[in-house]
């Protein structure tokens, strides 16, 4: 039996996807990942071979850097990242603009290269990211069963009235004015239409007699699996997904790292993990504000620094631990809070080591992921932008003594996340099938509120 992987060129892509993708390793069968050269490193440290798969202009093997893009690709993250500073509705409004040439780079090859990769690796399975979406228009048009994979908070897959790059969901302390959501939407519907007609072009050159589409960002493979804990979906909203499993979580397996480990052990003071990612720890700013408000505080912090050089920390206590890339699920396994931008990686991750997480959310699923822990009690999300030193420092203080309901619901949720892994769940299902059972069959989980 052989597994096919297909993924962009991110670690945060990578990771989670070639975690699933332990299940078959570890069950003696065959795993490929289809993926650009920045992230070989990955794939061999996971022991799975390898296939040369470009399915977009950038590329980030653990921390981006704008000046390692192509480009163009450069430009455009500096845009990115300039929006951020701006707010929520200014990033979302910039990632929107960029939407047609990020998701669908040169369609056609892409879905020919794909078509090629299958013939090479003849699959038995195959798990591709759901924002691999040129892969995934290849799979499609060729007529190969594929289980789609969405990485990100289930919020990336639109159902009902919902347009893609429209947070359906806020946090409190995070709502944009009415008229720029409405001006937002009508730009997201714009982009969708535009996005939806360069689909059902390829598609019809790929397989003519295929239906087109009439929201190609509502497509989904054969499978769908989402990497979220079903506990945290609303009701409602799973109501209208296709069929689905919920995975849970893809927590990977890291290697030891004997400076962290050593760390860990000199002091029994509480640990908190800060980290914004590999894009977004450009940041500094707000990293800053997140070390003066928890130097305030009897704890031990490691940072997670990426982009951001040490000295645009400020003054940084002897006792933390700060380097550029840190083992995230080592430290979050002895963290008494997580600080982190919401990526759906980190807030999973958290979730399933029963760490209450303190959310700056900055970009895409973000908001709705952040309003979703926010809802469920097992965090707060603030404005990075807007947040003081001061109101971090509070909410921090308010975390490390979570109340004791909301603090045995995230017990729960993580006891429930470790005893069945998302790659065990991902393995069920796809040898379940797209025909087994109802449509919510492979929900696991009650909502936690």
């Amino acid at each position: 039996m052989t597994l096919l992987v297909i993924s962009p060129d991110y670690a945060s892509h990578l990771l989670p996807l070639a975690t699933l993708a332990t299940a078959w390793a570890d069950a003696g069968e065959r795993v490929v990942v289809a993926t650009g050269p920045a992230t070989d490193a990955i794939v061999r440290r996971f022991g799975f071979g390898r296939e040369d798969l470009r399915l977009g202009r950038g590329s980030n093997p653990g921390v981006i850097r704008a000046e390692d893009q192509p480009r163009g690709e450069d430009d455009a993250l500096r845009g990115f990242f300039e929006a951020t500073r701006r707010g929520a509705v200014p990033t979302l409004t910039f990632q929107a603009d960029a939407r047609g040439n990020d998701l669908l780079w040169e369609p056609m090859r892409v879905a020919h290269e794909v078509r090629d990769v299958v013939e090479r690796v003849r699959p038995d399975h195959v798990l591709v990211d759901h924002l691999a979406f040129g892969a995934r228009l290849g799979l499609t048009g060729t007529g190969v069963s594929h289980a789609d994979v969405v990485l990100g908070h289930p919020s990336a897959l639109t159902v009902g009235d919902e347009v893609y790059g429209l947070p359906p969901a806020w946090p409190s302390r995070l709502r944009p004015d009415p008229e720029a959501l409405a001006h937002l939407r009508r730009r997201c519907e714009v982009v969708r239409d535009a996005f939806t007609d360069q689909w059902n072009a390829v598609l019809s050159v790929l397989d003519p007699s295929a239906t087109p589409s009439e929201d190609a960002f509502a497509e989904t493979g054969d499978v769908l699996l989402l990497n979220y804990p079903a506990e945290l979906h609303p009701p409602e909203r799973t109501a209208l997904l296709p069929r689905h499993a919920f995975l849970g979580s893809a927590v990977r397996t890291e290697e030891p790292d004997a400076e962290v480990e050593d760390w860990l052990a000199r002091d029994d003071a509480p640990v908190v993990y800060v980290s914004l990612g590999s894009f977004l720890s450009v940041r500094g700013d707000v990293l800053a504000r997140v070390a003066e408000a928890l130097a305030g505080l009897d704890v031990r912090v490691a940072l997670a620094s990426g982009s951001t050089p040490r000295e645009d920390l400020g003054s940084i206590p002897p006792s933390w631990l700060v380097r550029a890339e840190l083992p995230q699920v080592t430290l979050l396994a002895r963290a008494a809070l997580a600080v982190s931008h919401g990526g759906n990686n980190s807030v999973t991750e958290a979730m399933t080591a029963g760490v209450p997480m303190l959310l700056l959310p900055l970009s895409t699923d973000q908001f709705t992921g952040a309003a979703a822990v926010e809802e469920a009690g097992l965090g707060e999300a603030h404005d990075p932008n807007r947040a003081t030193v001061g109101e971090l420092r509070e909410a921090a203080r308010r975390l490390l003594s979570l109340a004791p309901e909301p603090s045995s619901r995230l017990a729960r949720l993580s006891a429930d996340l470790r005893r069945t892994p998302g790659p065990v769940r991902a393995r069920r299902a796809l040898e379940a099938g797209p025909e087994a059972g109802d449509p919510a069959a492979h929900v696991v989980g009650t909502p936690v509120r």
